[in-house]
């Protein structure tokens, strides 16, 4: 069976086109990995890439986007609304046939070794490569952001994992790890008022008592002049996205406004689609593994 593993990098560059396609040409350079989707959005000002791989094109391909973005990304003049502290902001692995987590921590390990010697762009390991319970939660990581980020390399327990004390000054630091399949999607209120979308972020997300599996934040959509929720769903399975779906709905009503939207950045496991369909067409006795027809034809 062959290796494959998946690589989700995020740009903070969400808005120029020439930038975003260059990244483009990067991730569709190198033998042995595809890319399978990119989304950029301008008022993230943010792009996520999806890639799959064998293992050694995909450690070549995640480190030629993290040089790529930091010859054409400037953190010093980046701005949006999306948390960052670097011009390649994330690169998480996530094993995806004949490949263990133990394995994509490893070649986590590997990219965030030469992102330093040859790049000098320091990096923290998250997730299931994290060396401490308390570096493994991204949120915690990034916080501080690319302008905070300087004074908190020099507290005693933020120290990179990889590199010196010092961000690259126009590319930053970047969070390089290990974890498992992770959906991120977004639900678009009927309002412009981002306290809004914070306090529904604060109710349904993990940190505040919300749901296990759910990271949230509110943002504001510039653009379209709305407020969103914006979500980092890391286990669909323990906490399904009807179930958040419904419960933003619910309290959306609360304060007064709708629901007009939901998307999904990037891709999305079928299973967590067509758990949505389960549950809002109320099939009785359904089956995952028998009853849809793309699972007879693999």
């Amino acid at each position: 069976m062959s290796k494959i593993v998946e690589c989700i990098p995020n740009f903070s560059e969400g808005r120029d086109e020439k930038r975003i396609e260059e990244l483009v040409t990067v991730a569709g350079s190198i033998p042995g990995v595809s890319l399978l989707d990119y989304s950029s959005d301008a008022s993230h000002n943010r792009s996520v890439f999806t890639l799959v791989g064998d293992p050694a094109g995909i450690s070549e391909v995640a480190f030629q986007l993290c040089k790529k973005a930091s010859e054409i990304i400037d953190m010093t003049k980046q701005t949006g609304e999306h948390p960052r502290m670097g011009a390649t902001d994330v690169i998480p692995f996530v094993p995806i046939r004949g490949v263990t987590v133990e394995e994509c921590v490893e070649i986590s390990k590997n990219v965030a070794k030469r992102v330093w010697e040859e790049l000098k762009i320091p990096s923290f390991l998250y997730e299931h490569s994290a060396k401490s319970e308390k570096r493994k939660n991204l949120a915690t990581v990034r916080k501080g952001q690319f302008e905070g980020m300087p004074e908190k390399l020099l507290q005693d327990e933020w120290a990179p994992d990889f590199g010196e004390r010092n961000i690259h000054p126009t590319a930053g630091i970047t969070a390089i790890g290990a974890r498992p399949p992770l959906i991120a999607y977004n639900v678009n209120l009927s309002t412009s008022d981002l306290s809004i979308a914070n306090a529904i972020a604060k109710a349904i997300r993990s940190s505040s008592g919300g749901y296990k599996h759910c990271k949230a934040i509110g943002i504001m959509l510039e653009d379209r002049n709305i407020a969103q929720v914006s979500m980092n769903m890391v286990d669909f399975e323990g906490t399904p996205l009807y179930r958040v779906f419904e419960t933003i709905k619910s309290e959306a009503k609360r304060w007064g406004v709708q629901v007009i939207g939901s998307e999904l950045i990037g891709l999305a496991p079928s299973k967590a689609l067509i758990d949505c369909a389960e549950y809002y067409l109320q099939i009785e006795d359904f089956d995952y593994n028998t009853q849809v027809l793309e699972n007879h034809l693999l």
